[in-house]
């Protein structure tokens, strides 16, 4: 069915190039703070036209891989997301930078992204067809309680006070509601201000929280931004296969989280990593190195959200739902192609699809030796930059990547204002991941409870509605799983040192 004929025709030398080329693209764009793989894909959609329909979709693939992998670099080094998929990366990458290990950082992350994309591209070949079925399954309460789960996530990303992480948490569901409702078209928290009515666009305000405080950091702190790699090698390629064969539990587990995720439309690289870094948080006991520079939290971040893009095609090409937003500019390509979606794709057009899937593998295949090759030079590179040129540089590149979401100059001016407020909450213990977090999953929340009450009350049994239904059962024992481990682990250490003392003479 999807045999050597399509592999064959993915290997074509024009097929190959494109591969490349994209995947070299996508990794300087996604690289680029601000510059996300969606704007990546929307850009160079218009050159795809005139191709032939499986090499278009190849050289799209291409470019979204490589975007996805790209935002990494930034992460780690600038401790600013590439793009939004790369949030979760920045948590343990800048840390090693900073220790000068930013190169065994940067391998990391390639040799993840690559094993994370091709179980997500395989999955793709193998299981669209079924595991489409189940995307088909989530409704508005589904998502609620997805969103909730997300939600739980702010414990295990708030560093040092959990009150001061739930805090930014609800500041996050505070900003999330600004503007008119998606349902119901409430206007709230815009006072006499018209730019405010279309809300906080969750790209620029992730490009200002996480991007501006940096900047000022930057400026405020006369020492390096970075410390040399001592060993000076320009990738660190044995340690990094060392440390992946020591976590390959971590490695497998978080890149089939982000295939799963992929697969819900709507959800996306970003949900995905940090719900693979909490998750390689909870088992690890290494749990205190978290956050300053442990291996794991990088493995388990870049997997997940490389993985997504496989995912996230599933429901795209089975289903004609987009699963990312990068998806649903492939999803308009298609169209524009003549391409119909939907499951009798798989078998009427089976040559295109196949022949595309099999040119995502060989793609992320390619990625390894181009993030090698750029990662080799970028550590070096953004090490030896003097900070009177990089400041204005990465100050310049997060003006241009919010201004050029929507060319609305209002965005700017909420990029800043946002990152100011981030900057002075930082100073104050408040961490920014958290009240990303609460951005993001806020206006899904809202939807999925507002929908499911709705639809709940006009069947006459709201309770049912939400509590009811087996996947939500499913998720909701997940919720109370994810708040009582902490505790239950606390608990356990606790025992653990008791014992420990009472066996000491």
């Amino acid at each position: 069915m999807f045999g050597i004929d399509f592999l064959l025709d993915a290997l074509t030398p024009l097929n190959l190039l494109l591969a490349l080329g994209g995947v070299i693209a996508g990794t300087v764009i996604g690289a680029l703070p601000g510059l996300s793989a969606t704007m990546a894909v929307a850009v160079l959609v218009p050159f795809t036209f005139a191709m032939p329909p499986a090499t278009a979709l190849i050289s799209l693939g291409a470019i979204y891989t490589g975007a996805i992998y790209g935002g990494a670099y930034s992460a780690i080094l600038l401790n600013t997301p590439g793009t939004p998929s790369s949030i979760a990366t920045t948590f343990d990458g800048y840390p090693m930078a900073k220790q000068g290990r930013g190169d065994l950082a940067l391998t990391l992350a390639c040799l993840a992204s690559v094993f994370g994309g091709l179980v997500g591209a395989i999955c793709l070949l193998m299981l669209s067809p079924p595991l489409a079925t189940i995307a088909l399954k989530f409704g508005p309460v589904e998502y609620f309680w997805l969103a909730i789960l997300g939600l739980t996530l702010i414990a295990a990303l708030s560093e040092g006070s959990l009150v001061k992480g739930l805090i930014g948490g609800g500041l996050g569901l505070l900003l999330s509601m600004v503007g008119v409702a998606e349902v119901g078209g409430d206007i709230r928290y815009v006072g006499e201000s018209q730019t405010l009515l279309g809300g906080i666009d969750v790209v620029g305000a992730l490009i200002g929280i996480y991007c501006i405080p940096v900047i000022i950091g930057l400026v405020a702190n006369p020492d390096p931004h970075l410390k040399s790699a001592s060993t000076g090698k320009g990738f660190r390629l044995a340690e990094a296969i060392g440390a992946l064969m020591r976590s390959k539990v971590n490695l497998v587990r978080s890149s089939l989280i982000g295939t799963v995720v992929g697969i819900l439309p709507g959800a996306g690289g970003s949900i995905a990593s940090l719900v693979a870094y909490s998750e390689a948080r909870r088992v690890s006991p290494r749990q205190d190195n978290f956050g300053n520079g442990e291996p794991d939290g990088i493995i388990a971040t870049e997997s997940a959200n490389n993985a997504t893009v496989g995912g996230g095609f599933i429901p795209t090409l089975v289903l004609g739902i987009p699963g990312t937003p990068p998806d649903a500019i492939m999803l308009g390509a298609l169209l524009v192609q003549g391409i119909r979606t939907g499951p009798t794709l798989f078998s009427e057009q089976s040559s295109i699809v196949y022949t595309f899937i099999w040119g995502l593998i060989i793609a992320t295949v390619l990625m390894l030796p181009v993030g090698l090759v750029i990662g080799r030079y970028a550590f070096r590179f953004i090490v030896g930059v003097p900070k009177a040129l990089l400041v204005p540089s990465v100050a310049f590149l997060t003006i241009l990547g919010s201004f050029a979401i929507h060319n609305n100059p209002h965005e700017v001016q909420q990029m800043v204002v946002l990152g100011i407020i981030a900057w002075g909450l930082a100073r104050a213990g408040f961490t920014p991941s958290p009240i990303v977090l609460g951005l993001i999953l806020g206006s899904i929340a809202e939807r999925g409870f507002v929908q499911g009450f709705l639809i709940g009350g006009a069947r006459g049994n709201i309770p049912q509605e939400f509590f009811g239904r087996p996947i939500a059962l499913g998720i909701i024992a997940f919720i109370i799983l994810g708040l009582l481990y902490p505790l239950i682990s606390a608990r356990r250490a606790r025992k653990a040192r008791t014992t420990d003392t009472d066996r000491r003479p």
